[in-house]
């Protein structure tokens, strides 16, 4: 009886060992992820239109955009919290690390593996609808010029661009292949006197998305006001998610207008609609854009600089596709971008109905 007894014993304090471990083990877990540098609202409501002002010729308005969806939609920064939080857990998860993408070279854990790191995604394949708005012939933009968007996607996303070998040697290992492509689903023509769109999804509310739950839409209109284009980051409503650009940004051919006129506007759009800031953080160089092989920056670049450009003690990878250069001067996502979008596929993410 009393070996019985021992034996009892024995097994319940084997159980509430297993138990502490495993508390440990999730309490360790959630102690990887810190949230301390997690922001939302930006500066980009007098940034924007002030480097306008001043004469800077391209601009994107997807922080601007983000704002105003902040201001209208209360759920909206705790949804972005959400979906930040598990990013950072998936990052942690693949890299050990504690998921914070410290853009200063500090705790990240979402540096480059080399390929997905055993996410168990593979290639992924994003159905494209695109909505035609236009006003007149030259914003009527042909199938040729959509198709040669098309082709920019996907050797934007798969490396596999002419231009990634300018890459300087210091990024040189950081170019990522994301493993994300991209296949025409549809395109749809809406002829309509309004001249001039702007950016509060007026175009999304004429001629509403498609399943943007597992399609990417992209409303192809003029915006107006020197805007090239903005798009909508995770976790908004889906009445409005998508991407929105000007037509003689969009592809290589027809009706395009230089220096943006090798398609990179989508490709820095679509970033945005899976989760990527501006490489400089929108806030000079106190803030981050979460990924940690992107260094700090002070603000955007333009036109085409000259190698290196410091800032923030740091070389700034002038040519990812998330800064604001020229078209023929942006050539690389990071394997830290690459990571972090495709978190946002993962079971439990925001787009992750699109996963194969």
């Amino acid at each position: 009886m009393k070996k019985t007894l021992f034996s009892m014993a024995a097994l319940a304090l084997l159980f509430a060992s297993c138990n502490d471990d495993q508390e440990t083990i999730q309490n360790n877990d959630q102690s990887k992820i810190d949230m301390s540098d997690f922001y939302v609202y930006t500066d980009a409501d007098i940034d924007e239109p002030a480097r306008m002002a001043e004469g800077k010729s391209k601009a994107c308005y997807s922080m601007v955009n983000l704002n105003r969806m902040l201001n209208e939609n209360p759920d909206l920064e705790q949804n972005m919290f959400d979906i930040e939080y598990n990013t950072r857990k998936f990052i942690a998860g693949k890299k050990g690390g504690n998921g914070n993408g410290n853009g200063n070279g500090g705790n990240g854990g979402d540096g480059g593996d080399g390929g997905t790191g055993g996410d168990n995604l593979g290639v992924i394949d994003i159905p494209v609808y695109v909505h035609v708005i236009y006003s007149n012939s030259n914003e009527n933009i042909s199938d040729n010029q959509i198709n040669s968007q098309m082709n920019v996607l996907n050797d934007d996303f798969r490396a596999t661009n002419n231009d990634a070998n300018q890459v300087p040697s210091e990024f040189a290992s950081l170019v990522a292949d994301s493993e994300i492509t991209f296949s025409l689903a549809g395109v749809f023509r809406h002829s309509n006197s309004r001249t001039s769109w702007g950016t509060n999804d007026a175009m999304k509310a004429a001629y509403p998305p498609i399943t943007p739950s597992t399609h990417l839409n992209i409303w192809v209109c003029n915006i107006g006001g020197g805007i090239l284009g903005y798009a909508q980051f995770p976790g908004g409503p889906s009445s409005t998610d998508g991407v929105v650009i000007s037509p003689q940004y969009f592809g290589t051919t027809g009706y395009v207008s230089a220096p943006f006129d090798e398609g990179r506007t989508a490709t820095h759009e679509v970033g945005h609609y899976l989760n990527l800031r501006h490489i400089w953080g929108d806030g000079r160089c106190r803030q981050d854009d979460f990924v940690s092989d992107t260094p700090a920056s002070d603000g955007p670049n333009y036109g085409c600089p000259s190698y290196p450009t410091v800032n923030c003690r740091s070389n700034d990878m002038t040519m990812n596709y998330m800064d604001y250069t020229n078209d023929a001067c942006m050539y690389m996502f990071s394997e830290g971008q690459k990571t972090r979008m495709r978190s946002i596929f993962a079971s439990g993410g925001p787009r992750s109905a699109m996963a194969n």
